[in-house]
């Protein structure tokens, strides 16, 4: 048992030294094999080292052998050096954009062409509806609130489909008829839908019927005042055109005009 105590104590006193010597970068001042010799000088029999458990000097040494990482640590802030003498002194401006400067009058400014022009050009990016069809109104602008007048669309919030929409309407005042009926169709303004454009209507071959796929087609819609029928038409985002209606003029007629002085050379008779 001394023998062994002595064998232990000595190979610890090794690799103490061996590892302090692998931290300091100095070579070890002792040697493997001054481990060997003293071992065998010793321990004598084979049966003492088989008895004996794993070597402490082998377990110290594995983690002095193992190669050391220094664990690098990001600091806490930046140094930035500048030119400047006070800091934040220069101050960003138009001169600084990587653009084109503008030299000249055209340069970012683009004139707009002729056909850019038109009042009732199609608006292609018009957001897309699922419920059109082939002769569905392209509608002059998209109903999305951003419409210019006092009222905002009512197509915002009802959901109607483009063929309500983009709709150009009728406001007239009908004229009195030619028989001697009352005038209360004439007391009333009306409105009804434009006819579409495109190719809606087709003739029934089984009567010979005008067909047409425009569920606005001779509806109409009757207003006390024209102020009410623009007010509805603005309401609803429609395009409107107002027609006045043609009044005509009744002169009073009376018998004792014949006898009247007039003072021009030729008399009119108004009675005939």
């Amino acid at each position: 048992m001394e023998v062994v105590r002595s064998v232990v104590r000595f190979e610890k006193k090794a690799a103490t030294d061996y590892a302090g010597a692998l931290f300091a970068k100095q070579p070890p001042q002792l040697q493997l094999n001054d481990i060997t010799e003293h071992r065998a000088r010793h321990i004598d029999t084979t049966t003492t080292m088989s008895a004996l458990p794993r070597s402490i000097g082998s377990r110290m040494l594995a983690p002095a052998l193992r190669p050391s990482a220094t664990r690098a640590i990001a600091p806490s802030y930046r140094a930035y050096s500048t030119n400047e003498t006070t800091p934040h002194e220069h101050k960003t401006s138009s001169e600084d954009a990587p653009a084109v400067k503008l030299t000249s009058s055209s340069t970012q400014i683009r004139e707009e062409g002729a056909a850019e022009g038109m009042r009732h050009r199609p608006d292609y990016n018009v957001a897309i509806d699922y419920r059109v069809s082939n002769f569905s109104p392209i509608p002059k602008r998209v109903m999305d609130g951003s419409e210019p007048g006092d009222s905002v669309p009512a197509a915002v919030l009802s959901g109607a489909p483009t063929d309500l929409q983009a709709r150009t309407v009728r406001i007239y005042k009908p004229s009195k008829t030619a028989t001697q009926s009352g005038d209360w169709n004439a007391s009333h303004w009306l409105m009804d839908w434009d006819v579409l454009p495109k190719g809606h209507r087709w003739e029934n071959p089984l009567m010979g019927w005008q067909s047409s796929a425009d569920f606005m087609n001779g509806h109409r819609i009757q207003f006390k005042t024209k102020e009410d029928a623009i007010n509805f038409a603005n309401k609803q985002g429609y395009e409107y055109f107002v027609q006045e209606p043609n009044k005509r003029k009744f002169v009073p007629k009376a018998y004792a005009n014949l006898f009247t002085h007039s003072p021009k050379k030729l008399k009119i008779i108004t009675t005939k």
